[in-house]
């Protein structure tokens, strides 16, 4: 494998080419008219322009994407996250087209991308799922006929897809059809099924995964698991590994069950069996992503693996070159995802240009992103523009250490979620560790935001008091730059 196109942008597609590029492997990138000046772009040894900005007419292009590197003589295609990475007809045109697809087979990406098939296939296994149906709800009736087993409430998912989309949640009888309906409507809309299904609603879940490997031989390994609840709109804000709540024998039990979901498809490459835990942590099989998932970097940060090293060694056909008893859990890493939104209008999404854009450095803290200064946030895309990681030896080291990166983290031009992330270390829920997925929807309000500035205004002129005391008293010379120090130090 000598040389790699890269099927994404931003970020995922600069983590992806640095990977390659230490494996001695040339890579190619591929980009819309409104990324041409990204740093994906320029750091690739060979750039081709797909298409306009709308990713319908560029990044989801497989047929072009294919084409381009067959024009190129690619070896194998990457396709990060998002766009075409779970698209099971993109990963067989690869394939028929003589070019690896590094990732897992087209018929296991089919298997896991319908969650009723996929929870079939992971019951193969014994592996515990949330009470409801097992195939396509077919009318209203059957429906009914649930409900006397499961009770309300209930949720009403779409079968394909993804992001919240097609999901309902189902209070009582009176809102059964018209959520149904609703359901439906939006899955056939977004993804064109309308195949839903019902599940047992889980009050107060935690929403963990499993971090898998597999090779082409039949050799799987579990990477410990992945506390994704603090959400919103069902998307993952910060993420962290270990979690805080599992115990040894959970954790081996989950990882093992994760791994019989990956042999239910024959399953090889890097994927994430993601379940629900409920307050008693038991715990139930949710889906399987097959792909690299955004919050991979805290995995890594406690393995010390490189898990596109592992995805693209796999895809040569080599073996895993660790077994289970081999992988240990060094630390604690947390991830928080940068967004341009506004956290406080409802985490809506918001444009402008990088005016300021300065990373935090320093022992234990990692930046993935894919932006520089003065660059413009394009309103085509995910308005994810990096990810900020920070390890310690403990969760308290890294949650401190994290607060500490993102005081340092400027950013000027936009709204990020940066305050909504200084705010949510902070709270004594995530401090415990005492939190689920609806910790935005109880303990979050715009007004928090607020409170938190107030705090640190608060501190900082206590700080400035101190100062001007000590410079009386000692009669030292005045430094107008102390009192600024102070206060980046206490954010």
């Amino acid at each position: 494998m000598k040389k790699i196109l890269v099927a994404n942008r931003g970020e995922i597609a600069l983590r992806v080419m640095r990977s390659a590029r230490e494996l001695g492997i040339k890579t190619v990138a591929v980009f819309s008219e409104a990324d041409r000046t990204m740093p994906f772009v320029q750091y690739a040894d060979e750039a081709v322009c797909i298409g306009p900005a709308p990713s319908a007419q560029s990044y989801l292009l497989g047929g072009k994407i294919i084409e381009v590197a067959k024009q190129l003589g690619v070896d194998a295609i990457h396709p990060g996250y998002g766009f075409l990475s779970e698209n099971a007809q993109f990963a067989q045109q690869v394939t028929e087209a003589g070019i690896t697809f590094i990732g897992p087979s087209a018929a296991s990406i089919e298997t896991m991308g319908s969650k009723l098939a996929a929870k079939q296939a992971a019951q193969q296994f014994g592996v515990p799922m949330v009470p409801g149906t097992e195939t396509p709800l077919r009318d209203l009736d059957e429906a009914r006929e649930v409900v006397k087993r499961t009770g309300f409430p209930i949720l009403v998912k779409a079968s394909a897809g993804g992001g919240g989309k097609g999901m309902r949640i189902v209070e009582n009888e009176n809102e059964l059809e018209e959520q149904i309906r609703l359901a439906k409507s939006e899955a056939k809309s977004a993804f064109g099924d309308d195949a839903v299904f019902i599940e047992k609603y889980v009050a107060a879940p935690r929403h963990i995964e499993i971090q898998i490997l597999g090779d082409q031989h039949g050799n799987y390994v579990y990477l410990f698991e992945r506390e994704c609840s603090i959400q919103r709109r069902h998307q993952k804000l910060i993420e962290e590994a270990p979690s805080s709540v599992l115990t040894a024998d959970i954790r081996e039990a989950m990882g093992n069950c994760a791994v019989d979901v990956a042999r239910a498809c024959n399953y090889y490459g890097a994927g994430t069996v993601e379940f629900l835990v409920d307050e008693q942590l038991n715990f139930y099989f949710l889906e399987m992503n097959t792909r690299l998932q955004v919050e991979h970097p805290v995995t890594e940060m406690i393995t010390g693996l490189d898990l596109v090293k592992e995805q693209i060694n796999i895809a040569r056909g080599e073996k895993l070159t660790f077994s289970q008893n081999d992988l240990k859990i060094n630390g604690h890493a947390i991830e928080l995802r940068i967004c341009a939104e506004d956290p406080a209008n409802n985490f809506l999404p918001d444009t402008g240009s990088l005016q300021t854009y300065i990373r935090p450095q320093g022992y234990g803290v990692r930046v993935d992103d894919g932006y520089e200064e003065g660059m413009t946030i394009p309103i085509f895309y995910d308005p994810m523009i990096a990810k900020l990681i920070a390890w310690g030896s403990t969760r308290e080291e890294a949650r401190k250490r994290l607060i500490r990166a993102i005081g340092e983290y400027q950013v000027k031009g936009i709204r990020t979620t940066l305050p909504f992330g200084e705010w949510a270390l902070q709270q004594p829920q995530f401090i415990d560790g005492n939190f689920d997925t609806g910790f935005i929807g109880k303990y979050f309000t715009p007004q928090s935001l607020d409170s938190n500035d107030a705090d640190a205004t608060q501190a900082a002129a206590i700080l400035a008091a101190q100062i001007w005391e000590e410079v009386n008293t000692l009669q030292l010379p005045v430094n107008q730059d102390t009192a600024w120090s102070k206060r980046q130090e206490m954010r």
